[in-house]
């Protein structure tokens, strides 16, 4: 008798547990289309929040003293948060799932942010900085390996076209905003990081209300992994690096002299000015990647290598004449070659990556991008007072053009024969 009425009553729970769960309303999502787009949003924002002090350095200096060394330092703690992201928490997103790691890192890119605004000496540029680079890593890693899940067609070509544009949207808008708010806005060391915050608020609330698109879920395993790239994916990942090697080593020699080059050669100290290279080259690499996002993989990173040399090129030349407008030449053409070398490569790679490994394997390829953009930028600071400016862009100029003309090379061994067409 009791057995039946133990029985009786586990069936009327489990009943009533089924009938609560039927009942029970699903979380609200975001459609597909949308939910893409703030992925995309998402690479673009970590970028412009990344570029945004770059503009206000100036007057950082200016009212601490700081030096061009010191600079070069806070623009390092930036970058060895992102790798020490990338290497230590670049898989948790494939564990845990990418809505719990975006929110954090936009939390993380907020918390920052206000760092900068309540910055009373360089000591809170470091500790913004390094912030900063924590979270960009959590939330370049996650972000890209949810744009393909999150495609309405599972389409790798698309995927990989949003995550480009919005990266090079995010750099251009990023250091032209800032730029003009530290020009002709009321708070200069202010207003850049109050419209910085309101995108990132934003974006936040966007991603409550995103879909998890990582199914099988498991509990966060807390480990630092080897640097794996799987079998399968090693020819279009080597690609892939050499391409974003070559393109971000170009971008962070002008992260990193940019801005006094472009005062230099076009004898101007206004802070828009001085930075119209940094945005003509990520303009032009914006434009490359929508016009010709149909152009096969391997060809995209061949001809966009070349194109990535002839620019440097030409500014290295404009460098050596002290010619302004053949400088801007060179920025728009280094930048057509950087965004459809920068995209082709990265096409290649999105669209051989496993499922289970999307956020390691994109880790792996945006440590490779950061240490490409972070070490030429250092060094370039570091010898530039002894070598002149001219000379630190010509020389690191030079290791450029020699990593485009390698990727060139891979990129045109790498296209495909009329056998294996056949």
């Amino acid at each position: 008798m009791n057995t039946e009425l133990r029985t009786d009553v586990e069936l009327a729970l489990s009943t009533a547990a089924d009938a609560a769960t039927t009942t029970r309303p699903l979380r609200r999502t975001l459609p597909p289309p949308l939910a893409f787009a703030l992925a995309a949003g998402i690479v673009g924002l970590a970028l412009f929040a990344s570029v945004t002090p770059s503009p206000l350095y100036q007057a950082y200096s200016a009212q601490w003293q700081l030096s061009p060394l010191t600079l070069t330092l806070v623009y390092a703690t930036y970058a060895v948060g992102v790798l020490v992201a990338l290497v230590v928490t670049g898989s948790v997103s494939d564990d845990v799932g990418r809505r719990p790691v975006l929110l954090v890192a936009l939390a993380g890119l907020m918390v920052a942010t206000l760092l900068f605004v309540l910055a009373s000496s360089v000591a809170w540029l470091f500790v913004a900085r390094g912030l900063q680079g924590l979270a960009t890593g959590l939330a370049m890693s996650a972000a890209s390996a949810a744009l393909l899940e999150l495609h309405p067609r599972r389409d790798p070509a698309a995927a990989g076209l949003a995550n480009a544009v919005s990266g090079t949207l995010g750099i251009a808008l990023g250091i032209l905003g800032a730029a003009l708010l530290v020009q002709y806005g009321a708070a200069p060391l202010v207003l850049p990081y109050v419209v910085q915050f309101a995108l990132l608020a934003v974006a936040a609330v966007g991603v409550v209300w995103m879909p998890e698109p990582v199914v099988d879920r498991r509990r966060l395993r807390w480990r630092v992994p080897r640097p794996h790239v799987p079998a399968v994916v090693r020819r279009p990942f080597l690609l892939a690096a050499l391409t974003v090697l070559s393109a971000w080593s170009l971008g962070g020699l002008f992260f990193s002299l940019g801005p006094a080059l472009g005062a230099r050669l076009l004898d101007s100290s206004n802070v828009m000015v001085s930075s119209i290279g940094i945005v003509a080259l990520a303009s032009s690499a914006a434009v490359s990647q929508l016009l010709l996002r149909r152009t096969a993989p391997w060809l995209g990173a061949f001809v966009g290598s070349l194109g990535l040399a002839a620019g440097v090129a030409i500014i290295v030349v404009a460098v050596a004449l002290g010619s302004g407008a053949l400088s801007l030449v060179g920025s728009a053409v280094g930048g057509l070659g950087f965004g459809i070398g920068f995209l082709g490569g990265l096409r290649a790679l999105l669209g051989s990556i496993p499922a289970a490994h999307r956020a390691s394997v994109m880790s792996a390829y945006y440590t490779v991008a950061y240490l490409a953009l972070s070490v030429p930028a250092v060094l370039a600071g570091l010898v530039v007072a002894g070598l002149g400016l001219g000379p630190t862009f010509e020389l690191f100029g030079a290791f450029v053009v020699l990593s485009a003309s390698v990727t060139a090379t891979v990129a045109w061994r790498a296209r495909p024969r009329v056998a294996d067409a056949r």
